[in-house]
């Protein structure tokens, strides 16, 4: 009950405490409790086991991967699928896998560049790519959507 009064501000803080609570088990049973140790297990094996934890989805085993491991795995999210089906290069139903493997097929296998990508696409997708309200006019990549979708954002 402490962890979830320190998470209490996130939102679904009893959810998210217990599924802390599952990842430092399975750290400390694993890895002897070494973030150090598991980063060094090889990307793909590091994933199967880290989507094996209850609670960890693909979104987090990646974020899990490229932010805290420097491993070279793309993120998806709300703002990337978003981006990708406004400018017709990814259908709703696409998988998680299908648009991360996407990613990693066209860009070098980079950690650094995957984070600064991913982090461009979740700017656009704030200031411009929106959900209500979107500003595709005055958005950057603007010039790479289709042209049926320019016309109707006018």
């Amino acid at each position: 009950m402490r962890l979830a009064r320190l998470i209490r501000s996130s939102g679904y803080f009893r959810q998210k405490a217990k599924k802390l609570k599952c990842f430092v088990c399975f750290l400390r049973s694993e890895y002897g409790g070494s973030l150090t140790r598991m980063f060094r297990t090889p990307t793909a094996a590091l994933r199967e086991k880290l989507l094996s934890v209850h609670g960890i989805g693909p979104e987090t085993a990646d974020s899990i991967l490229l932010y805290a491991g420097n491993h070279a795995v793309f993120v998806v999210d709300a703002y990337t699928r978003r981006l990708l089906e406004r400018h017709q290069l990814a259908t709703p139903t696409q998988t998680y896998e299908e648009i991360r493997e996407l990613f990693e097929r066209s860009l070098p296998g980079d950690a650094p560049l995957y984070n600064e990508f991913h982090a461009l696409i979740v700017r656009t997708g704030k200031e411009y790519c929106r959900t209500r309200n979107p500003r595709c006019s005055e958005c950057p990549l603007y010039s790479f959507l289709p042209r049926a979708i320019q016309q109707a954002s006018l």
